[in-house]
């Protein structure tokens, strides 16, 4: 009979042998017991402070939805943010497990926050409407001067639109945990 134990991956601890686990963020090994604590990171954590940097932002939050309630912006500070619910599109491609028969989707809490926000604007839809949910479309970004400043759009489906006047992009994206599947994947007719 062949001998077919793996040869452990961790080398802060040679003589433990682990199998078909998580890799470790610090040591690459499948199960590691080198006390980092670290765990291969898959929350999605993006900075955009540039109109590039925006494209890839908005394409990450294209389909997330959202309740106007979830809003808050605070003109003190000058941060506007926002909790949404968002479609994971770079994970739509994957293919689900081998006894799955049906195609499954993700989506996942995430926080979207603007700073140097100078006002905030509200178009086609009631803020204080606990019920409503809106479907976001994308972030774009029009400069209004010859600076950095303008106003960011989050446009929303049915016409529905937040307006901020910024001093210049600073948006920070970051998921929150709480993952779950949805067998619903979104669709744009005529796209």
């Amino acid at each position: 009979m062949l001998n077919r134990e793996r040869q452990p991956i961790c080398k802060a601890n040679a003589d433990i042998k682990f199998y078909s686990e998580p890799l470790c963020a610090m040591c690459g090994a499948r199960r590691c017991r080198c006390n980092s604590g670290a765990v291969r990171m898959t929350d999605l954590k993006l900075l955009s402070l540039d109109e590039e940097d925006l494209a890839i932002l908005s394409a990450h939050l294209q389909d997330a939805v959202f309740k106007p309630v979830d809003a808050d912006y605070s003109a003190k500070t000058g941060v506007f943010s926002i909790a949404v619910n968002r479609f994971v599109w770079e994970k739509a491609g994957e293919r689900g497990g081998i006894f799955r028969r049906k195609k499954s989707f993700e989506r996942r809490r995430a926080v979207l926050s603007v700073k140097r926000v100078r006002s905030v604007r509200s178009i086609g839809f009631t803020r204080g409407d606990r019920e409503q949910v809106l479907n976001l479309l994308a972030v774009t970004f029009t400069r209004t001067g010859d600076g950095p400043e303008g106003r960011l759009d989050l446009v929303c489906a049915d016409d529905a639109t937040i307006a901020l006047d910024v001093e210049c992009i600073e948006l920070q994206l970051a998921d929150t945990g709480g993952a779950w599947e949805t067998t619903s994947r979104p669709r744009h007719p005529g796209a």
